[in-house]
């Protein structure tokens, strides 16, 4: 009889599953389809989704050109909460998969399926035909419970999921509210992506959040294709996986070490041969799906090319009890043996998400603003520093809130051994004003920590002009800085980008035609070409900068655009004009980058017969020993001419921590119109070969 009963119980619920009974499932459902019975809730869904993909997706010009005739396969969800999550997309164009996740990103929220009265995602896959067809319930294709994947039955496994601790890992950091680590060379993988024309991705602000990326670009995908077959667990870690990666409900974490492991050899050093050992920790994680950190932790030795050396020795305090030096974008170092730099570093932040349009940080890092490899705005070049930054993003607009807490390490600033702190507010505001045209509006102001004003708390509100808190609380308590940028998609394989920097405008200057010292301001060009020559993954850019003398300095020398006595924006401070060539190269795993610098900077002589400020070195009061007030030109002073060529290639050895072996070549060629004790000719080759994990950018070329 209990066998009876039990074959009975389960016959029972198996037939109820088979059935499908709408009293248990019900499908998600359009606001044009709430009004129906619940039996035409499915065919409507159908309906309403065709309609939309039909009305709304926009055919790369390509496959016009190309004649094609095929099918885009999308697999999607719809969640819990009614939003269309696109999970793979499978085409022979990448054009066609980056227009299909667009369409689908802009599918309105929806009622999501529900079992048993609670909300449930649901699962299908769908067919776009190329070209397109009339919109039809038959082009929409349901995903069946045969075809659903072991994670979606283990999914809709309440029990399963509840006592289940750990879960199967699936590259969680793509979908977080983590940022890309921001190199120019990653970031050149999906650059196309994000600008393709009729994206409204916001690309001047950096560093991107993975989560808004992967809207554009599959970054498991593009892993998954590089992953080398193994059965061995540590050729799994060394080559495909983060070392340690654990999934429990409701958070995840991976650990990694960090390497960058160099050895090379300087033609214009005396010693031997250069190096770097730096090792370290990185750690990601998320806590639900809202807050999401990050903390690398770096151990550093290193002994650099000789022009390298003598920049770091000149950004410190030589002949100070330490020696110390800085280290150009890393930070204060101690001496390591007779000739190297012992220099710790280290970044984290806690990212948190409250709503899908705001995103806040607080961290220890950098940041940077603009589409080219140099920034007249804000720039990575300098030292990380402690920042909390808001960005918030809705319709067209991305506006970016960025506080960072700064330092001044000059000896004659020091109290008591102790750098003076200084502060920086900046807004930016990035309007996608058409699919093509992209416009942005900077504000920045600096001011310092004294015993009478610490952090202003007038420049915490995020949306006020800082030129007005700067007139109400005296125009010498703060430096403004204004400025402006462009970005034009000339089409999906060329972007022309520019922007402008203001540091001080007198109208009346301008009309004299006089040349003025006070107009002090810079500018930038550069176009971009994706696919150059029709070679898919070759980027081609084209830069020129040019700012004038005396550009981010001011007679408070604390108050100038800089932190640990490097430039907050370009690395050449003021007074220069520049043009640079960089080529990007992604085959599989092989990588290859070059870059050329042209450039002519304006010095000064330093010496006793003339000691004048000629407007390079914003660490100089613009008040004093000017030369002269009119007739100021770019490159005046000891005028220097700068070539710099670099080449890297490499292989990435695992794609999930970016950890790279690379080769890398460089010349030098630094010659100014007269030496002295801190200016002189260089005529240098580097070259070095290494192991390392690519999470930053390393600027040799000043």
């Amino acid at each position: 009889m209990k066998k009876l009963v039990l074959l009975f119980t389960v016959f029972f619920v198996l037939n109820s599953y088979a059935q499908e009974d709408v009293t248990y499932e019900k499908w998600p459902v359009f606001p044009e389809c709430e009004d129906l019975e619940i039996e035409q809730h499915k065919p409507c869904f159908n309906q309403q989704l065709s309609k939309f993909i039909f009305e709304n997706f926009e055919v790369p010009e390509i496959i016009y050109k190309d004649n094609y005739n095929g099918n885009v396969v999308v697999l999607f969800e719809v969640d819990a909460e009614g939003n269309f999550v696109v999970l793979y997309v499978d085409a022979i164009y990448d054009e066609l998969k980056t227009k299909a996740r667009l369409v689908f990103a802009e599918l309105p929220k929806i009622k999501p399926a529900t079992y048993n009265g609670n909300p449930t995602y649901k699962q299908f896959s769908y067919e776009i035909k190329i070209p397109l067809v009339t919109a039809s319930e038959n082009a929409i294709n349901e995903t069946h419970k045969s075809d659903v994947s072991e994670l979606e039955k283990l999914a809709k496994s309440e029990f399963d999921n509840i006592n289940k601790e750990l879960k199967t890992f699936n590259d969680e950091a793509f979908k977080s509210q983590l940022n890309i680590p921001f190199t120019h060379q990653f970031y050149s993988n999906f650059d196309r992506n994000i600008n393709l024309v009729g994206t409204n991705m916001h690309t001047a602000s950096k560093p991107f959040l993975y989560h808004d990326v992967s809207n554009y670009y599959n970054f498991s995908e593009a892993k998954n294709s590089l992953t080398k077959e193994t059965e061995s667990w540590w050729k799994r870690k060394l080559l495909n996986e983060n070392l340690v990666q654990i999934k429990g409900e409701n958070y995840w974490f991976t650990v990694d070490p960090i390497f960058d492991l160099q050895v090379g050899k300087d033609t214009d050093a005396e010693f031997n041969s250069t190096f770097n050992n730096t090792r370290g920790i990185f750690i990601q994680g998320g806590l639900g799906k809202t807050l999401s950190f990050s903390a690398s932790v770096y151990e550093s030795q290193g002994r650099f090319a000789q022009y390298y050396n003598q920049y770091a020795e000149s950004l410190g305090q030589p002949g100070s009890q330490n020696e110390i030096a800085v280290i150009p974008g890393r930070g204060i170092s101690k001496r390591f043996k007779k000739d190297a730099y012992d220099y710790p570093a280290a970044e984290a932040y806690l990212s948190f998400s409250p709503a899908k349009f705001i995103n806040l940080q607080f961290g220890h890092g950098k940041n940077f603003i603009g589409d080219g490899y140099r920034s007249l705005l804000l720039s990575d070049v300098s030292s990380p520093s402690p920042f909390l930054k808001l960005s918030t993003k809705f319709w067209k607009i991305k506006y970016t809130n960025t506080w960072m807490w700064l330092k001044d390490i000059r000896p004659e600033v020091q109290v008591d051994g102790a750098y003076q702190t200084k502060y920086m507010a900046n807004h930016y505001l990035s309007w996608n004003v058409s699919k093509r045209l992209n416009l942005g509006f900077f504000e920045s102001v600096m001011w310092i920590k004294n015993e009478n004003r610490g952090f202003d708390i007038n420049y915490l509100n995020p949306i006020i002009f800082y030129r007005a808190i700067e007139f109400e609380t005296g125009q010498e308590a703060g430096n403004a800085v204004l400025g402006a940028s462009a970005k034009y998609k000339w089409n999906d394989n060329i972007n022309i980008y520019s922007q402008f920097v203001l540091d001080e405008f007198s109208l009346s200057d301008i009309k004299a035609g006089e040349k003025s010292w006070k107009n002090k301001f810079g500018y930038q060009l550069g176009l971009k070409y994706y696919n150059a020559f029709k070679v898919d993954n070759l980027m081609l850019q084209l830069e020129y900068n040019r700012v004038r003398p005396y550009t981010y300095s001011h007679d408070t020398i604390s108050l100038n655009y800089g932190h640990n006595n490097q430039s907050m924006a370009h690395l050449w401070g003021a007074n220069f004009s520049e043009a640079i060539v960089i080529g990007h190269y992604n085959y599989k795993r092989w990588f290859a980058d070059a870059k050329v610098v042209f450039g002519k900077r304006g010095l000064d002589f330093n010496t006793t017969e003339d000691n004048f400020n000629y407007g390079g070195d914003i660490y100089r009061n613009y008040e004093e020993n000017r030369p002269f007030d009119t007739g100021v030109e770019v490159a005046q002073g000891n005028k220097a001419s700068v070539f710099h060529a670099e080449l890297q290639s490499g292989y990435v050895v695992n794609p999930a921590t970016n950890l790279k072996l690379f080769a890398y070549v460089s010349y030098r060629n630094f010659n100014p119109n007269a030496t002295t004790e801190t200016t002189f000719s260089n005529d240098t080759v580097w070259f070095s070969l290494g192991l390392r994990t690519d999470l930053f950018n390393w600027y040799f070329d000043f």
